[in-house]
């Protein structure tokens, strides 16, 4: 284990110097657009026989890596917090509504487009997947990643309302669908359909009750952060709080990532605000600033690495064409739609509905989810599939977000 992380970790560094030494892309951006294009390199070199063994390395280290796990039993955790670390409360309450239509109604609304869409699609460029499966897929891909969004947010320029809404849907709506994508996986798994009741039931106690659990970790951290002063242990409270948490939370079978975003958002507001000195705060903002992009760098790099475990062709490949479309029109339809329609009712500049639109990005956890998916080849299809929607997400969406925001709000 320790030299899978060692090895992660000299790749990221490696990969991150160079993109800021020559290639100059967004961070994240550009570890995953150079791990792909090596992985690409490594796959032309084995075929004319000259990658000296390289490739096959790269699959037994990705082979040995439960990105699934890692990423939704590890990582998320610490990324959800830390992304919510920095959001102001007090701005978030004031579109709370707006957020909360977004993150539940509007992810619940898309998994179903998507999931009907490519179902009826899929067969023009010959193939079949089954409903459920398609449902699946529109569950792990309808949510927009917080991790990719919030990074790509901080230098697209957006006014800052706009900005508060796209990353507080992309805190909330991963929540939801890690939630309906269980219910439908639980579906596939036990082979009956639980009624509405049923299906509601899991949905209050997955979400309600993890927003419970972490207004109430976030309290219990608050008052353990108030009664001492001392950086190094107030910081080891966070990082206490978050793991810990974490595991509490999946042992009560509520949701982790809904109650990390709530303890986040109340130690990083209450907790920064009253029971911190300047020093603990200094220090609590800079480790958790680390954590976030060090930990986002090593999640795309693998994101990038793991086009060698996906088997493409010609027929597959256009398949996460109309993936891609699909996910795009939905997009449009539950998020753009509404707030285009309904401007006042979302108070946002004129034209931002183009920029929520375009700003869905999809990333790490729709892979995870999809590699979390039963072994067969419906699973495999679904994994290529994501795969496909995933990098042209982050590669064309993230790279003109920014184009898009100035572009869009300018022409209303």
């Amino acid at each position: 284990m320790l030299e899978i992380a060692a090895v992660c970790l000299v790749v990221t560094a490696l990969l991150a110097y160079l993109n800021h030494r020559f290639v100059g892309l967004p961070t994240t951006i550009g570890v995953m657009v150079t791990a792909l294009l090596l992985s690409l390199l490594l796959v032309g070199l084995d075929r004319i026989g000259l990658d000296f063994g390289l490739r096959e390395y790269e699959e037994s280290l990705l082979r040995s890596i439960d990105f699934s796990n890692v990423l939704m039993q590890g990582m998320l955790s610490l990324l959800l917090f830390a992304g919510a670390l920095h959001v102001d409360l007090s701005e978030l309450r004031s579109y709370r509504w707006q957020i909360g239509a977004l993150a539940v109604l509007g992810t619940l609304l898309s998994t179903l487009v998507v999931g009907f869409g490519l179902w009826l699609a899929l067969p023009w460029v010959g193939i079949q997947l089954p409903l459920l499966y398609c449902l699946l897929f529109g569950a792990l891909i309808s949510p927009t990643d917080p991790i990719a969004v919030m990074g790509i947010l901080k230098s697209a320029g957006a006014p800052k309302n706009l900005e508060l809404v796209i990353a507080g849907e992309s805190l909330f709506n991963d929540g939801v669908g890690v939630v309906i994508f269980s219910l439908l996986l639980g579906m596939l798994a036990g082979g009956a359909t639980p009624t509405t009741g049923q299906a509601l039931e899991l949905l209050a106690h997955e979400a309600v009750g993890g927003l419970l659990f972490g207004g109430l970790l976030g309290w219990v951290t608050f008052r353990l952060l108030r009664s001492v002063d001392n950086y190094q242990v107030e910081v080891l409270l966070t990082l206490a709080a978050v793991t810990g948490g974490y595991a509490l939370a999946s042992r009560l079978h509520v949701s982790g990532p809904l109650a990390m975003v709530v303890a986040g958002l109340v130690i990083g507001n209450h907790g920064r605000a009253l029971a911190m000195s300047d020093t603990t705060r200094h220090y609590v903002d800079l480790f958790w600033e680390l954590i976030d992009e060090i930990l986002n760098a090593v999640l795309f790099v693998l994101i990038g690495m793991e086009v060698l475990l996906i088997a493409f062709s010609m027929e597959i490949m256009l398949a996460a064409l109309v993936a891609t479309a699909v996910t795009l029109l939905a997009r449009t339809v539950t998020v753009g739609l509404p707030v285009g329609v309904l401007p006042r009712a979302f108070r946002l500049p004129a034209g931002s509905w183009k920029v929520l639109t375009w700003g869905g990005l999809r990333g790490g956890i729709s892979v995870a989810l999809a590699l979390s998916l039963p072994t067969g080849p419906e699973r495999d299809l679904v994994l290529a599939l994501t795969y496909g929607v995933v990098v042209f997400s982050i590669l064309a969406q993230g790279l003109t977000i920014g184009r898009v925001v100035r572009a869009g709000l300018r022409d209303g």
